[in-house]
């Protein structure tokens, strides 16, 4: 180890603190502060729907109808805050999981040793990092002892990288092996990392789906109601109605083509899967990203920590004599076993207990922490060589007081070994571990099961050269001994004559839900892909082990990335198409192969934990990050973080966010459909000269609050169970696809020319319009409470349903009827309204009439479960 000059060693004084901290701020990147509620609710009003209702509350006030304009203007600010308390409940989630993480760092100021915030370090500084710390800065290695970095969160490399004199530790990297003391040159913004973070700080390249479905949605819904109004003005104008009747009747024609309760149904649907979510460990940041995630197409997702455990694992060993013995995954868990073939534990072979004797000894790890329990601390191979022995049921306290230690050869990445001396009766025993081909040079034979054998260089590299095809890193162990002690303690012994006794594959094992979890991804119709920064042969094996279907042709490099985006997007576009692993991917490559899957009709979800993913989270159509061992900017960047780091959480997710846009197209399907039949009556009306059927406050009462009750109550519809089996929807699909359609068109003409079928009735009758008003909005009443019953499923038929799945639906029908019914009573109320009580023989015909929805409903489902299935 270099040594550190002493005048560099006493570190920073605290004027130059001051001074640096002065010019150069805090070490720390920069977050968007949050938006604060005021903002967050105007947002909800930037809609054409609100605008219209907006004109029609002024032309009230104008016509002298301050009811109806107070009335209208009392819905948009509850909707607007339903909307904005929910937005901001979830950006406050995220705010709370972040505080819970406070890095430190360890600096030497005015000679004095110090612990401290992370963000308190300034340029300069001389900073001190050791195995299983977390770099806090770029800092430039004065000193360093088998100082090794994993550089998986800035590359996606999944191998720790020896660092040496003169190099750099990033900022966010994590020392996995080794110590090291240097200088901070680079803190904040200006590191590594915040190089790669600003990537991120522009705004997002891509719209969550149902925002851009429902923009589409509402523009075509004003542009309908615009086509409705201007019709109404000229005919009634062809027709001679006075002005102040035309815009009257223009007001009502608005509030009851625009579906009021939309916006909170919405909003209440997105929040009740973004609680559902948070019970299985997905944490929602933004409302949209719920759905979103329910509409994605393709999955693009990291390796390292995603897909694996991100956890160095012994996971296989095979001895000279050609025995393959398997071992339980997950290096931090004491749990599990050590297995042959045929399912033999391991205390059968004494071959595998040599080996693994051999694995513990020249070891620095240690696995028990405070009070003795798990706690692995060092280097991340030999807590993974420890925790297979654990296994195995063997421990290195237990060994060590058999063969007591003499003397250590740390693992130095020169040597590529590391060897122990212990003492053995009035010997000393040997024990190596270290790249193969180091230690195959040190033997001169092998341990055939319980013969010791001359080496057989040439099996032991075909036994390699499988291994590595299957993507394992490989170690090799040996062991030897010696007689005598020398002056140096070791008696010029070489590490020459040893035993060779096996070797043991080591990876970062995949994740135990990981192919149940891309299965389902494939049975959904959603691709998943992989994009990382490790080498193509380890990427390939992962994908391979995780269920992704892969061969040569499937694979691609980041310079293949490259040279396909410098000839043109339309060709990295058809490589895209066929690619299912991306390896050594440069984090703009990774952005770029995201856009690429977008431009070929995908909606793109990304998952990633490093800072290497931040630009590809940010820019999807819906970014994923770990929040156990992602990083902060990934976790900014992102719209969901899975608490547990489990992939499979993310179809979870995937169900959620199928049943919110479900429950939504319910709620759409019922609303337009009530909403057109109103806007058919309106028109009936004026093209016969009819007297105006209801008014705005009876629309609105009829829209938001007697439909209210009942919308809201629809969206916490539970899953139909089959939302994995049905095809992904395209990404260019409407809101309203051709089934909707022809349903909407059929349930419109139903209540549209029932209702005024009734109303022109009652009217040659004699009945006063006001009566007839009063009929008509308690036949919309029963027709709304039987329409959402018709839409508590696209496919299955009503009578299929238990209405006790959802008691809230039912009690939601109930109460609007409990509703209007009280409304009929209340002195005051009623007379805003326009109602009064009903004889219960008029209430009981309404009720048979409204019936006729769902009958027609009932024979459209049984007709297209018919056509489905020929």
């Amino acid at each position: 180890m270099r040594e550190v000059a002493p005048h560099v060693s006493r570190g920073l004084n605290d004027a130059q603190v001051a001074d640096a901290r002065a010019r150069w701020g805090v070490n720390s990147l920069p977050v968007a502060p949050p938006p604060v509620f005021f903002t967050v609710l105007l947002r909800q009003f930037l809609s054409p729907l609100i605008y219209i209702l907006l004109a029609a509350a002024g032309l009230s006030l104008v016509l002298g109808k301050a009811t109806d304009a107070g009335f209208i203007a009392i819905v948009l600010v509850i909707n607007g805050m339903i909307g904005a308390f929910q937005e901001y409940s979830a950006g406050k989630s995220a705010d709370a999981l972040r505080a819970l993480e406070q890095p430190q760092a360890t600096v030497m100021r005015d000679g004095v040793r110090q612990r401290l915030d992370a963000v308190e370090l300034v340029p300069g500084d001389i900073a001190l990092v050791e195995s299983g710390e977390r770099t806090p800065a770029d800092i430039e290695l004065l000193a360093a002892e088998g100082l090794q970095c994993d550089e998986a969160s800035l590359t996606g490399e999944s191998r720790p990288v020896s660092k040496s004199v003169g190099e750099f530790a990033y900022a966010g990297t994590m020392i996995t092996r080794g110590r090291a003391t240097g200088c901070v040159r680079s803190t904040g913004s200006r590191t590594e990392l915040g190089r790669i973070a600003g990537a991120v700080q522009a705004p997002a390249s891509v719209r969550p789906p149902l925002m851009i479905r429902m923009e589409q949605f509402t523009r075509h819904i004003a542009y309908a109601v615009g086509v409705a109004i201007v019709v109404l003005v000229l005919g009634g104008l062809w027709r001679g109605m006075p002005l102040v009747d035309l815009l009257t009747m223009s007001v009502g024609l608005a509030v009851s083509a625009i579906p009021e309760g939309l916006p909170i149904a919405i909003t209440v649907a997105l929040a009740i899967s973004m609680r559902r979510m948070a019970k299985a460990h997905v944490i929602v940041r933004h409302l949209p990203a719920v759905e979103a995630l329910g509409s994605c197409t393709m999955i693009a997702t990291d390796k390292t920590g995603t897909l694996t455990l991100n956890e160095l694992t012994v996971t296989d060993i095979r001895l000279p004599d050609e025995t393959h013995w398997v071992i339980d995954a997950g290096a931090h868990a004491p749990d599990g076993a050590i297995r042959s073939r045929d399912g033999n534990h391991v205390k059968a072979s004494e071959a595998v207990s040599l080996l693994l004797r051999a694995a513990s000894l020249p070891n620095e790890a240690e696995l028990a922490g405070r009070d003795g329990l798990w706690g692995p601390s060092g280097d991340t191979v030999d807590i993974a060589l420890l925790t297979a022995a654990h296994k195995a049921g063997m421990s290195k306290a237990s060994l060590l007081e058999e063969f007591p230690l003499h003397r250590r050869l740390p693992y130095e990445p020169e040597q590529k070994y590391a060897a122990s001396f212990h003492h053995s009766e009035d010997r000393l025993r040997i024990f190596a571990k270290g790249a193969p081909e180091r230690l195959i040079a040190m033997c001169s034979s092998m341990q055939l099961g319980d013969e010791v054998v001359a080496l057989d260089p040439h099996l032991l590299e075909r036994q390699i050269a499988e291994m590595a095809c299957d993507g394992l890193r490989v170690l090799a162990f040996a062991e030897g001994e010696m007689e005598h002690v020398g002056r140096d303690g070791l008696g010029g012994h070489l590490l020459v004559d040893l035993t060779f006794l096996g070797l043991a594959g080591m990876q970062d094992p995949i994740r135990p839900e990981v192919p149940t979890a891309i299965a389902a991804c494939e049975t959904a119709g959603i691709g998943v892909v992989v994009v990382t920064g490790d080498d193509p042969r380890t990427a390939r094996v992962i994908a391979g082990r995780a269920g992704i279907p892969v061969d040569d042709r499937s694979v691609a490099t980041g310079d293949e990335v490259a040279d396909a985006l410098a000839e043109a997007e339309s060709v990295l576009d058809q490589l895209t198409r066929r690619i299912r692993v991306f390896a050594r991917v440069k984090p703009e490559q990774k952005l770029s192969i995201v856009r690429s899957l977008a431009r070929n009709g995908h909606f793109v979800a990304v998952t990633g934990d490093g800072v290497n993913d931040a630009p590809a989270l940010k820019h999807a159509h819906v970014g994923v990050a770990m929040g156990m061992k992602g990083t902060d900017v990934a976790k900014e960047s992102a719209d969901i973080i899975l608490t547990d780091d489990n992939f499979a959480s993310i179809v979870a997710g995937i169900v959620e966010g199928r049943v919110a846009y479900g429950n939504i197209r319910k709620v759409v399907f019922m609303l337009v459909a009530t909403g057109a039949a109103e806007v058919l009556l309106f028109l009936l009306a004026m093209v016969l000269g009819l007297p105006m059927p209801l008014s705005a406050v009876q629309l609105l009462w009829l829209n938001l609050v007697t439909n209210g009750v009942q919308d809201v109550a629809l969206v916490t519809e539970p899953a139909e169970g089959d939302e994995l089996t049905r095809p992904a929807r395209r990404p260019d699909e409407a809101l309203f696809d051709r089934l909707m359609l022809r349903r909407l068109v059929v349930a419109t003409l139903v209540m549209g020319l029932g209702g005024f079928a009734v109303f022109y009735t009652l009217l040659n009758t004699g009945m006063a319009p006001i009566q007839a008003s009063n009929l008509l909005l308690v036949l919309f009443i029963l027709f709304e409470n039987v329409q959402c019953l018709a839409s508590r499923s696209e496919r299955r038929s009503v009578f299929g349903q238990s209405p006790f799945t959802n008691p809230y639906l039912l009690l939601g029908i109930i109460g609007s009827q409990a509703l209007h019914l009280a409304a009929m009573y209340l002195p005051g109320l009623s007379d805003v309204l326009g109602i009064a009580p009903i004889a219960a023989t008029d209430w009981l015909l309404l009720f048979g009439i409204s019936l006729l929805v769902l009958a027609v409903s009932e024979m459209d489902k049984a007709f297209e479960c018919r056509r489905s299935n020929h």
